[in-house]
């Protein structure tokens, strides 16, 4: 094979990569967004999510790492920051200020180790800006993420670790 060759396989691959990213034919069914709606933004999250050693809900003397919340920067398909992951409540807020919450619809298992797939139906933007007009947000390609695999136990209650993920998250609008 020449270079000439490897190269436009490269490309084309990365192309095809692009294309299919939000793909929703190879998705689970609960966290495909709805017709009627196309694609606005693509971004990877790359960050870190804290958990914290807490008593388990209604389960006097049993201890569970809990979800606390997330950081992460959200970059574009370039590796360029575009903005940021925060919550609780879960945000996402693009460079020029204008940020989005939403209300989680559904979840799907992702490979083991990796945070669930999941389909968040947006809340109406504050600011003006990019995140005007988001309808639906897609977490995909999760990489990473899940609660700690250490010990949580009454001595060490209250403490916190916190896990590296990725995830692509895609915004969706109304067509």
């Amino acid at each position: 094979m020449n270079i000439n060759t490897t190269a436009c396989l490269f490309a084309c691959s990365l192309a095809l990569g692009l294309q299919t990213a939000h793909a929703q034919s190879t998705l689970p069914d609960a966290v495909k967004v709805p017709d009627g709606h196309s694609v606005m933004l693509e971004t990877v999250g790359v960050g870190e999510i804290t958990y914290q050693c807490r008593d388990k809900a209604n389960t006097p003397g049993q201890t569970e790492w809990t979800f606390v919340g997330p950081k992460a920067v959200l970059n574009d398909r370039a590796g360029k920051p575009v903005g940021d992951y925060f919550g609780p409540p879960a945000t996402w807020q693009a460079k020029d200020g204008s940020k989005v919450t939403g209300t989680q619809l559904a979840v799907a298992k992702a490979a083991e180790g990796d945070l669930p797939y999941q389909l968040v139906k947006a809340n109406p933007a504050e600011g003006k800006g990019a995140m005007q007009g988001v309808s639906y947000i897609q977490r995909l390609a999760t990489r990473g993420g899940v609660a700690p695999t250490s010990a949580c136990t009454a001595q060490n209650k209250g403490t916190q670790e916190v896990v590296n993920y990725q995830a692509d998250y895609v915004f969706w609008t109304a067509r």
